[in-house]
């Protein structure tokens, strides 16, 4: 019965949710989320929900910490509304650079959102390239962890981009950057970087060859652009040609845009997880269409692994 779940969006993306119902032949859950003149968010759900189960798409993208807020109080609304089960789709998990202690006296601020979720009534969570994959270890409930390089790499592929070389910016992003590399057929090299601060980035040297070859570089997010314009810049001193960029999350400010535009960089290409994913030069890519498969499954007690191939 398709009465038997609903979904539900918070304020944080609701163009992503609309999609999402979209190919799911459903409509939106109606829901009132207003704020208080103090700052107070105030959810009521506007249909009966008793024994459904419930998704509710919220990516705690910025204003971060007024998303996860609103997110945690509909889901607080949604059990004591005796929903049967609650999902959690997060196509963007934000704090999930602070997944270790990495500096004396600082927080692992990855867990105690795992475990603010979990204690909020959150059965089951949904989410997209995880900044770091063992993040799924901080949950006490199960994790749906999907991946975005499928609709990145067919968007590239269509481009038919000749003598393609596939670059990490930085050292960590290896392991993506091999998928991508396996996928497309092409050769990587990688770009070894120092952080001076949160927004600048130093690159230092190519290991790879990218002399007279188009590059595709290659990360799970962007915020300021630092690390990809940065390594962009390298990779033209190193005679490559044209540069493109993919990232799962474009998760842009207007300083990430600026640099972007006035880059090498000819195209970045970008999830729509997040409602910042735009800009000049920005090529932003529906993943609706995957979670909404990724929520069907689930509703249905049906595999998701077949999701998670890149």
């Amino acid at each position: 019965m398709i009465d038997s779940f609903k979904v539900l969006s918070g304020s944080a993306h609701p163009a992503l949710a609309q999609l999402i119902c979209k190919n799911l032949g459903i409509s939106l859950c109606a829901a009132e989320l207003t704020t208080f003149p103090d700052g107070e968010t105030f959810v009521q759900i506007k249909e009966n929900i008793r024994g459904r189960d419930i998704f509710i798409v919220q990516p705690t993208c910025p204003p971060t910490n007024q998303n996860l807020m609103e997110l945690l109080i509909m889901v607080d609304a949604v059990r004591r509304a005796s929903a049967a089960r609650i999902t959690a789709v997060l196509p963007f998990f934000g704090y999930a650079r602070q997944d270790r202690k990495d500096r004396p006296r600082v927080p692992i601020t990855a867990k105690l959102v795992a475990n603010l979720l979990a204690a909020s009534g959150v059965n089951r969570v949904l989410t997209v390239d995880l900044h770091a994959g063992q993040i799924q270890g901080f949950f006490d409930i199960p994790v749906d962890h999907l991946y975005a390089g499928p609709v990145l790499i067919k968007a590239i592929k269509e481009r038919n981009i000749p003598d393609l070389v596939v670059v990490s910016p930085d050292v960590g992003g290896i392991k993506m950057t091999h998928a991508y590399a396996k996928a497309l057929k092409a050769p990587m090299a990688i770009v070894a970087k120092n952080r001076v601060s949160a927004d600048e980035v130093e690159a230092l040297n190519v290991i790879g060859d990218v002399k007279d070859k188009n590059v595709l570089l290659v990360d799970d997010l962007t915020e300021t652009a630092g690390t990809l314009t940065a390594a962009a810049d390298l990779l033209m001193k190193h005679g490559a040609k044209n540069i493109y960029a993919g990232v799962s999350h474009g998760v842009l400010g207007e300083k990430g845009r600026s640099r972007i535009a006035k880059s090498p960089i000819i195209e970045l290409f970008a999830t729509n997880s997040v409602p910042q994913a735009h800009g000049d030069k920005v090529t932003a890519l529906d993943i609706s269409g995957l979670l909404a498969q990724a929520i069907q499954r689930i509703h249905n007690d049906e595999s998701v692994t077949s999701l998670f191939d890149i």
